[in-house]
């Protein structure tokens, strides 16, 4: 994390490196009215989502052209033009907002989702349960879609869940419950396209457990928990590598076309890392702006800045 190691990002910052399957499969589902929520741990949602990279790049850096210039930080990215809600450092909030989204588009009479990103630590919080129950009771286009993979922060989801499975849960609220393979992009995409079907024609909520594995620690400069072994096996199944193979296996990719398609990326990445560092910080007098119906008045020297 270079940002972080040369103090130009300030605050936590919680890599989704290894999840990225999980991430996109779901995302592909969606249209862009449709409603997607994340978690702390969200970089990737809203580029899978379809955000430009640009703004989000700026945000993590708190610069005035970030995609909430820059008051939102790494674990408070939006973009409404994609139907981005929002991510919350508090864990299972963003569920209720996304049951929201869902009786929004009801009320309104639209085919419109909404899809709700959460670990498996948010299965253990009241947030999860309301919401699922809230979800099946007002028959809900609300696909909830658990990222599992296997740790809230240190906490194996062994030790803190009395049944095996999040996906398990699903039967208390009269919805489907389905295990997928959180490292296989097709299967995810595949597992979420059903969910998505099934509320765009009416017929209610669904959960989606992914098993997948984080490769860093919880988040940066949090001492590593898990056996090295533990972490090493995950990475013998990592998403992209998985995914690469699959398309070159299948022929609908050679190994040149990745090649350009990688190069093509870390351009854009390294586009968007300029921009950011290029972009000026927000003046002391926009601290209130955006927060309130009006102004609020803010002076260089105030004691509220």
């Amino acid at each position: 994390m270079e940002f972080m190691d040369k103090a130009e990002m300030v605050g936590g910052a919680h890599l989704s490196l290894g999840q990225e399957a999980a991430i996109v499969g779901a995302c592909m589902t969606l249209r862009d009215d449709d409603y997607m929520v994340g978690t702390h741990r969200s970089h990737g949602h809203p580029l899978g989502k379809g955000a430009p990279i640009k703004p989000l790049m700026a945000e993590l850096l708190g610069r005035r052209t970030g995609i909430n210039k820059g008051k939102g930080g790494s674990m408070h990215l939006a973009d409404f033009r994609i139907g981005s809600l929002g991510e919350t450092s508090i864990v299972a909030s963003g569920l209720p907002i996304a049951v929201g989204g869902g009786l929004s588009a009801k009320l309104r009479g639209t085919d419109q989702v909404a899809l709700a990103f959460f670990g498996d630590g948010a299965v253990q919080e009241g947030a999860f349960h309301e919401s699922l129950n809230l979800a099946a009771v007002w028959n809900l286009p609300v696909i909830f879609y658990c990222e599992n993979n296997q740790y809230a922060m240190t906490t194996p989801f062994t030790d803190s869940s009395a049944v095996p499975n999040v996906a398990d849960r699903a039967a208390a609220y009269a919805m489907p419950g389905k295990i997928v393979d959180g490292q296989d992009v097709l299967a995810c995409w595949r597992v979420t396209q059903e969910a998505v079907a099934r509320a765009r024609s009416g017929n209610g909520p669904s959960l989606i457990e992914a098993k997948t594995h984080r490769y860093q620690a919880h988040s940066y400069r949090v001492r590593e928990s898990r056996p090295p072994e533990e972490i090493e096996q995950a990475r013998r199944r990592d998403p992209l590598a998985l995914f690469q193979a699959q398309l070159v296996s299948s022929g609908a990719a050679s190994e040149a076309d990745l090649a350009s398609v990688q190069a093509a990326v870390e351009e854009e990445i390294s586009e968007g890392i300029k921009f950011a560092r290029a972009s000026a910080v927000p003046e002391p007098g926009e601290a209130f702006t955006d927060l309130y119906a009006g102004d609020v008045p803010v002076a260089q020297g105030d004691p509220r800045w």
